[in-house]
């Protein structure tokens, strides 16, 4: 009974995120050019945040243009096909060619123009080190220029190679030649505001604006309760949601591993390259062939079922959990308890708010700890479910963004 009730509680803590307004239209309308290095089907955080914005601006009432790398030959997925947005696809990531193509379709368009650019170094091609990309900019400052740091600049490490601190500099002299060219600056995280006054004196303000879930809230219990028989086989469920890069596979392995030891929960990944890790986790550990399961790339709409089914969400992160990570905005708008880790990333607001479960990023085993304990307390994931729902709405959802770039209040 307490299950089914922390599950009615954290499906409407859902739902009201999801019906949380926008900001409303207002009487003049804007040309947006929105330059990024990745946009649907092109996988990635920053691909959906930027088809999120676009849509956005675009309901909004304001002309969007987005300008972004061609689709790979293969590439998995549909092309992004929103009312109002017209995507642009250059002929390569940004190189020569794609400059001059670009100059020459934005010049053809009317004005007055505000570019916005979806700044990640190593997202524009050259190896991260795309320096012609940065002085186009500067080139366009006789129009608009906003940008939105996502990154700022590979990091200096004395135990790395010469090549790689010699990016490092490469990086820093890119990221100060975009910040100076910018009439107002965006970061995905407040650390990333103090890196960018070490670098350059901004004409404004350096805002931060959190990012918010890529994946909209689908309500759909009947689904959401099947696949949680179907994975959890009445035991407690427990996913994580990502691409599985090398670094959060470091940590989730282990934690996952010594999690299903301590507790008798099952394992859910979700997300590009979860069936390839559930196949190799079982490979180590036949025992667990039942208790892991994958369910590899799926549409937006599914993974809100699939995540919607999960007890509850553990999503390490080696810098720790910070306002720039999607996957884990996905788990508070979807009002799961959330089990994740802290690092130098991570801002006080999370310790602060108390809306998630926090364990060392370097220790799997207090990581599994945390969540066999939060999978044994029905009460308290179900006050988590509501407190982190609240915290994405009142921090992190979407209005908040488009206020922001429509210059309103919220």
């Amino acid at each position: 009974m307490a299950n089914a009730a922390a599950r009615r509680s954290a499906r409407a803590a859902a739902q009201r995120v999801a019906r949380a307004a926008v900001p409303r239209r207002r009487l003049r309308i804007v040309n947006w050019h929105v330059i990024t290095g990745e946009y649907p089907p092109q996988h990635g955080g920053v691909s959906d945040y930027t088809r999120q914005i676009a849509r956005g601006l675009a309901d909004l009432g304001d002309a969007v243009h987005v300008w972004a790398p061609p689709v790979e030959s293969g590439g998995n997925g549909s092309a992004a096909s929103d009312r109002g947005v017209t995507v642009h696809r250059l002929p390569n990531r940004f190189g020569f060619n794609g400059l001059r193509y670009l100059t020459r379709e934005i010049d053809r368009l009317p004005g007055p123009k505000r570019l916005l650019v979806q700044y990640v170094p190593h997202a524009f091609g050259w190896k991260a080190a795309n320096l012609p990309f940065c002085f186009w900019i500067r080139s366009r400052r006789h129009e608009s220029i906003w940008v939105m740091f996502h990154e700022v600049a590979y990091p200096f490490d004395r135990d790395e190679t010469l090549s790689r601190n010699a990016l490092a500099v490469l990086n820093r002299v890119m990221a100060t030649t975009i910040a100076a060219s910018a009439e107002r600056l965006f970061v995905s995280i407040p650390e990333w505001r103090t890196h960018i006054h070490e670098l350059v004196a901004p004409r404004a303000p350096v805002e931060w604006l959190p990012v918010p879930s890529g994946i909209q809230v689908v309500d759909d219990p009947v689904e959401s309760m099947r696949l949680r028989a179907q994975y959890g086989g009445g035991a407690p469920l427990v996913g994580h949601f990502g691409t599985y890069g090398d670094s959060i596979r470091g940590i989730l392995e282990p934690a996952a591993a010594a999690l299903l030891d301590a507790s008798d929960c099952r394992v859910l990944l979700v997300g590009r390259g979860s069936h390839r890790v559930a196949r190799e986790i079982v490979e180590q550990r036949p025992s667990l062939r039942d208790r892991v399961h994958g369910t590899d790339t799926l549409a937006d709409d599914d993974v809100s079922r699939h995540v919607s089914a999960c007890d509850v969400m553990l999503q390490p992160y080696p810098d720790g959990i910070s306002t720039r990570r999607t996957s884990a905005m996905v788990a508070l708008a979807h009002a799961r308890p959330l089990v994740t880790t802290t690092g130098w990333l991570t801002e006080s607001l999370w310790e602060d708010s108390g809306a998630v479960v926090l364990a060392p990023y370097d220790d799997p085993v207090a990581l599994a700890a945390a969540t066999a304990a939060l999978i044994g307390d029905a009460d308290r994931r179900a006050r988590l479910a509501a407190d982190g729902a609240a915290l994405y709405d009142r921090r992190f959802h979407l209005r908040h963004s488009l206020a922001a770039l429509q210059g309103v209040a919220v």
